[in-house]
């Protein structure tokens, strides 16, 4: 029965997703409305939630632009300075999915195709990847957007909460056996 599931069975369920029913189309309330009516659901719920859910508006506006996130990700990367594929590999890790051979060089291939990112190699070890003068302008256009969906996510909270929740989360991350 669905409402025998337990806190961690929620959490699992894929985001958007509980007991059947669309959590997106539902008015979810606060999260005081959760606890008065008890239905407090754990961490995992929400950070699974909030994790699909960014990804799916990032997608939804990125798209618009011509680009994917991972392509967003790696611009940002390389407007702080050129960088190998394998420290741009690292960088993006936790977003791939490797189980489908998915590499930065995927998302790579494609912007230097547009002429946003330049490879050079010096002839001697790894070539380095560098944002060209069209992909700054491309970049800097594209921090108004990104700006515009994170504003869009914390509307509403209080000021200093996305500072304290990811201070929090990165705790918890450590805590947990992550080494950055």
């Amino acid at each position: 029965m669905a409402d025998e599931r337990s806190g961690a069975q929620a959490a699992r369920e894929a985001p958007g997703d509980q007991g059947g029913v669309d959590l997106r189309a539902t008015d979810l309330g606060s999260v005081d409305d959760d606890l008065a009516l008890d239905r407090g659901r754990p961490i995992g719920f929400w950070l699974k939630l909030v994790d699909g859910l960014v990804d799916r508006r990032f997608d939804e506006v990125l798209d618009e632009h011509g680009v994917t996130r991972r392509q967003w990700q790696l611009l940002n990367l390389l407007e702080r300075g050129p960088a190998t594929r394998a420290t741009l590999d690292t960088a993006v890790a936790p977003f791939l999915e490797p189980a489908s051979g998915e590499s930065s060089a995927d998302h790579l291939s494609e912007l230097v195709e547009s002429g946003w990112v330049s490879l050079a190699t010096d002839g001697i070890g790894d070539g380095r990847y560098a944002l060209t003068e069209r992909g700054g302008l491309a970049h800097r256009k594209l921090v108004d957007v990104v700006e515009g969906i994170r504003d869009e996510a914390v509307q509403g909270a209080e000021p200093g909460a996305y500072a304290t929740t990811v201070r929090f989360l990165r705790t918890a991350a450590l805590n947990l056996g992550w080494r950055p």
